[in-house]
């Protein structure tokens, strides 16, 4: 209990939340339910050096809206290829949500936005393989999301993964999925440099190209809480510093 206490209130100083508030009142501020379960698993941990996903990805998935038809076999091909069964929902590449309105949903109104009640642009998802620091990574208290040996595509390992779904609450994109029967998190590993989803694609929406950053240029989906996007990053600061300095030191001009 004495344990428990101590990380609240180390939590609470994190984020900026007065002392004296009560244990309930910080359980119901904007952390909530799935920051204390990240708090909680990260305050388990050991000490020992933050794992982080330093290399890029060799690949990545990109789209083309105005080929793609809404046939959704991207999806089917996926999971057949992937998971052995036909299961949409638990598809990497996401199209059956933005089908009917696009991303907004249905608060964009009704012929405003994307979808086959909008503009009739179907708009595809698929994981950006985000760059350092990966934020399904970095939200994993067990280290299960690691870089492929092959293409760097950030994957999760089976072995490791416990089902807490925090990585689900991590993507600001939320491309991450979970397998109800298997009780674990997945996400894309591009099919080892193969992508299924491409090959599947009758109208040639999808190509598999070399990587590059578009973190910045997709629109997110959902806020990530502080409590899954600091405790690994905040390991990475000193290293980054480190950098920094070596760089004014090695600079034209320094002293």
């Amino acid at each position: 209990m004495a344990e428990e206490k101590d990380l609240l209130c180390r939590i609470m100083d994190r984020l900026g939340l007065p002392a004296e508030s009560s244990r309930r009142g910080f359980l119901l501020s904007a952390l909530g339910v799935t920051g204390v379960t990240a708090a909680m698993a990260w305050g388990q941990k050991s000490e020992k050096a933050p794992f982080v996903i330093l290399e890029n990805a060799a690949g990545m998935l990109v789209t083309d809206s105005t080929r793609c038809v809404g046939c959704r076999r991207c999806e089917l091909a996926c999971t057949e290829y992937i998971d052995g069964r036909a299961q949409p929902a638990l598809a990497r590449i996401k199209v059956a949500r933005n089908h009917n309105f696009g991303p907004r949903g249905q608060r964009a109104g009704f012929g405003r936005s994307a979808g086959e009640f909008g503009n009739f642009r179907i708009l595809q998802d698929t994981c950006l393989q985000c760059p350092h620091p990966v934020p399904c990574s970095v939200a994993c208290p067990h280290d299960a999301i690691v870089a492929d040996g092959k293409i760097k595509a950030r994957r999760v390992d089976p072995k490791k993964c416990t089902g807490c779904r925090l990585c689900l609450h991590s993507c600001p994109w939320e491309m991450m999925v979970f397998d109800e029967q298997a009780k674990k998190a997945d996400k894309c590993f591009l099919c080892d440099g193969k992508p299924e989803c491409v090959e599947a694609c009758p109208s040639m929406a999808l190509r598999y190209v070399s990587w590059r950053d578009l973190t910045h240029e997709t629109p997110i989906r959902q806020a990530v809480p502080a409590a899954l996007r600091d405790p690994k990053a905040a390991g990475c600061i000193g290293c980054h510093e480190l950098n920094l300095e070596r760089g004014h030191r090695t600079a034209p001009g320094a002293q």
